[in-house]
């Protein structure tokens, strides 16, 4: 089923109707949790986000986990997969529950494969992951609990356009590498702040601006660089026909 617009999505929104329709996409309603990609398992779908967040993390043999990016509506899954890779080096799966389309990867690597503005687009995505792995590496290295969790709860209020987000402690502290007690009195301080309020499996962001203040200097580096990844050369991208 090939949808004619409009998209949310920010590749999707700049695509012909040519594209669309060679890349077949189909409507998919994704919850939380859901799977994208599997360390060491095929990637066999390209997923284009509409609304929801996607987390790609690094998993250890202890069942731990970090986080090494995230995307919403302004990317695309599976980047890798155009480029010769068979099989996953990451897991990424829904963090925030939403709905999107899908194409298969053949019909996505075709389509990457005759240039124009997909693949100029999915290699902006590619620049964008790059940029949000190296800085997430920097910023676990050498900010605390408090500035990262600061970080991470704006980009994801950014990428839902929403300033209340289905999130539980254990599942950030899961995607922050850092123990769930550290968290939550991370959580706890911003809360007497007056700049966040929880309850359980949710979290609201009532002060942005006092947010933002406690944030380590990555958020403002990644918003900076990440709010559309179509700000890049978009001009130099033909559309296919």
């Amino acid at each position: 089923m090939t949808h004619a617009g409009p998209f949310r999505n920010a590749i999707l929104q700049n695509l012909s109707q040519g594209s669309l329709a060679r890349l077949q996409l189909r409507p998919v309603t994704l919850e939380v949790r859901h799977p994208i990609e599997t360390p060491g398992s095929p990637i066999r779908h390209i997923f284009f986000l509409e609304t929801g967040i996607v987390s790609v993390t690094t998993q250890f043999k202890d069942g731990s986990e970090v986080e090494a990016g995230m995307f919403g509506c302004d990317s695309l899954s599976g980047i890798s997969a155009f480029m010769g890779t068979r099989e996953s080096l990451n897991a990424a799966y829904i963090q925030i529950a939403g709905h999107g389309y899908l194409s298969s990867v053949a019909h996505a690597a075709a389509e990457f494969h005759l240039g124009g503005r997909f693949q100029a687009f999915a290699l902006r995505a590619v620049q964008a992951q790059l940029l949000q792995s190296m800085q997430s590496a920097g910023c676990n290295a050498t900010h605390d609990v408090e500035q990262r969790l600061s970080r991470w709860l704006l980009l994801c209020a950014d990428r839902t356009e929403t300033d209340t987000l289905a999130l539980s402690h254990e599942f950030m502290s899961d995607m922050l590498g850092s123990r769930r007690s550290t968290v939550t009195v991370a959580a706890g301080h911003l809360k007497d702040l007056g700049y966040i309020e929880y309850t359980r499996g949710s979290i609201r962001i009532l002060n942005r601006t006092g947010l933002e203040s406690v944030a380590c200097e990555c958020y403002r580096v990644l918003r900076n660089h990440l709010h559309d990844i179509t700000q890049y050369d978009s001009g130099l991208a033909t559309p296919a026909a």
